[in-house]
């Protein structure tokens, strides 16, 4: 089997990094395991050494993504597995994830079964982004938001530049290996109760993810996006020269602008395609 090399990004996880590490050198003692402190204020890093990882710090807080980004790069391993260092993700878990890549795929990501999730609110959020970037990749996507994936290094690396350094990094690297055309499994997975306090924040974090449906759609195929705007401007622009005519028997402003607007959308959606295309370029 390829060297694995395990990644936790942490911030304050003091409570929970130290037996997450020894849980993941118990059940794979050749594993690089390598925690992520990021800027933590508490003893993060003392506790996650002393179980046996090896720490790479950030002097600052830079965010989960960055966290992850800087694992990725000091990782030696050809095959890297991300999870949480706050017990919410089972290391006997890792053996299912990787023998679904012996099967060919180049990522597999755990997917949290129903009760798994923190709240209502958060389950019902990620459901609907599960079905939008169905919806956008054509393809059954389980969990969009799970930090628990493997994913091979190479591949992994070649993405780097477009994660984000915030809590969004799942979404986009899901999307960006279905853009390049890698293949992407799914493995049920049930995600305990974390130790300690989230550092997530229910308005902020909130409105990040509403942004995040954008960045799905400006991710893989922005036309899927701007598209249906477009038609829906059309159609509304033609409804009301319709009214207007048989009623007035005339062309108003209203509908010139509907549909100038639906042609500006349309041609923004046709540029953001090929911009996205460039951004793929020479990758998959």
């Amino acid at each position: 089997m390829a060297l694995l090399s395990v990644v936790l990004p942490a911030k304050n996880e003091s409570r929970a990094v130290g037996q997450t590490v020894q849980a993941i050198a118990h059940a794979w003692p050749d594993a690089e395991i390598i925690v992520v402190n990021d800027g933590s204020s508490d003893a993060t890093a003392a506790v996650a050494q002393a179980a046996g990882a090896r720490v790479v710090n950030h002097p600052y807080s830079k965010g989960n993504g960055a966290a992850v980004k800087s694992g990725a790069r000091a990782a030696t391993g050809d095959v890297l597995v991300f999870m949480d260092a706050d017990g919410q993700h089972n290391p006997a878990d890792i053996q299912r994830l990787l023998e679904r890549m012996d099967q060919g795929y180049d990522m597999v990501v755990g997917a949290r079964k129903k009760g798994s999730q923190a709240s209502l609110g958060r389950g019902l959020a990620n459901g609907f982004y599960n079905w939008l970037a169905s919806w956008m990749t054509g393809h059954r996507v389980e969990d969009l938001t799970s930090g628990f994936r493997a994913v091979r290094a190479s591949k992994f690396r070649e993405f780097l530049y477009l994660l984000p350094n915030g809590f969004s990094y799942p979404t986009t690297s899901t999307m960006a290996f279905f853009r390049a055309g890698y293949s992407v499994a799914y493995v049920p997975i049930h995600a305990a109760q974390r130790i300690g306090k989230s550092h997530l924040r229910v308005v902020p974090d909130g409105v990040r993810f509403l942004l995040i449906i954008f960045k799905i759609g400006t991710l893989y195929s922005p036309l899927k996006i701007f598209a249906p705007i477009a038609l829906l401007m059309f159609m509304l622009a033609s409804g009301w020269y319709g009214w207007t005519y048989f009623s007035a028997g005339r062309f108003t402003n209203m509908s010139a602008l509907l549909y100038s607007g639906s042609v500006l959308v349309f041609l923004l959606g046709l540029i953001s395609e090929q911009i996205t295309a460039l951004m793929y370029k020479g990758e998959g």
